[in-house]
């Protein structure tokens, strides 16, 4: 299915920053892309977004996004599902595109993460299957029964800044973004988890950017996990994530709601909600955990 090119440069003749609709925040720059070939993009996976030592599989997520608007005839992503087969590192990544079905209104196409290890040998970090058409052009008819999630205002809620020290092993990609988490899902970080797997955010970039149908890849991935309320710590890197996007989201902060009703056999889910500032239900995902205990 994806094509295998095995230089890691792009060639000078054929190489094209993808830059389309980017703007000078860090998100934009971060998960921009040089498409190398038809199909095929060179990219650097930034520092700027692990926890702990992992590349946050969000971010991940929106740089193949990104790739899939290139490729695609349809620029938004309607839905997106990855599986995350080996953990990513910052440095240089290639980003394989394959065109599967071009329609009217949606068009469908795969996509592939590779780095190398020590050795120069390839690994396939990411496989993607997505849907993308055009927001704008959907009816403006909504017949739902979800109500937005009700926490405190943002300034009623605490952020990492908030903590009296940072979290052990660091996680550059709090730096990047505006977290305000509802005092009632923050049990975990007093050492008093509510056992509930439940949790609830403000969410923004740090910088101030807009949010996007490309940034709600990010944002639902981006909380700390649903385990840490339910008294579990450790890594809980991610399996399987697919997102739903539903409409394109107003400017201002979003709101993101998480919960995990089933933790067994060393996995559980998480379904997420992202309203935007004016009320609308403008992403959901469901995604498959593994929970390490640490």
């Amino acid at each position: 299915m994806f094509l295998l090119y095995r230089s890691r440069m792009p060639e000078a003749a054929s190489a094209q920053a993808v830059r389309a609709g980017l703007g000078d925040s860090e998100f934009d720059r971060d998960t921009s892309l040089t498409r190398r070939a038809p199909g095929v993009y060179d990219t650097e996976l930034s520092a700027g977004w692990t926890v702990i030592s992992a590349v946050n599989g969000g971010y991940l997520l929106a740089v193949l996004g990104r790739a899939l608007a290139d490729a695609l005839p349809h620029s938004d992503p309607f839905s997106v599902t990855a599986h995350y087969l080996t953990a990513s590192r910052p440095g240089p990544a290639v980003v394989r595109t394959d065109v599967v079905r071009t329609g009217r209104s949606l068009s469908t196409g795969a996509a592939s993460l590779f780095q190398y290890d020590d050795e120069g040998q390839e690994i396939e970090r990411i496989r993607v299957l997505a849907s993308y058409g055009d927001l704008d052009a959907l009816p403006d008819d909504v017949r739902t029964t979800a109500v937005p999630p009700v926490f405190p205002p943002m300034d009623q809620c605490f952020g990492p800044q908030d903590a009296p020290a940072p979290a052990p092993g660091g996680s550059t990609i709090t730096d990047r973004l505006m977290l305000k988490l509802d005092p009632a899902t923050l049990g975990w970080a007093l050492g008093t988890p509510s056992g509930k797997g439940e949790m609830r955010s403000w969410f923004g970039f740090a910088d101030g950017r807009d949010p996007d149908p490309l940034s709600l890849l990010l944002a639902v991935d981006a909380l700390p996990p649903t385990a840490f309320e339910m008294g579990v710590s450790g890594w809980v890197p991610t399996v399987e994530l697919t997102v739903h996007v539903r409409c394109r989201p107003a400017p201002g902060p979003l709101r993101v709601s998480i919960a995990t009703r089933n933790l067994a056999g060393g996995f559980l889910e998480e379904d997420a909600e992202v309203w935007d500032s004016a009320d609308r239900l403008v992403a959901q995902s469901r995604q498959l955990a593994s929970v390490r205990l640490g």
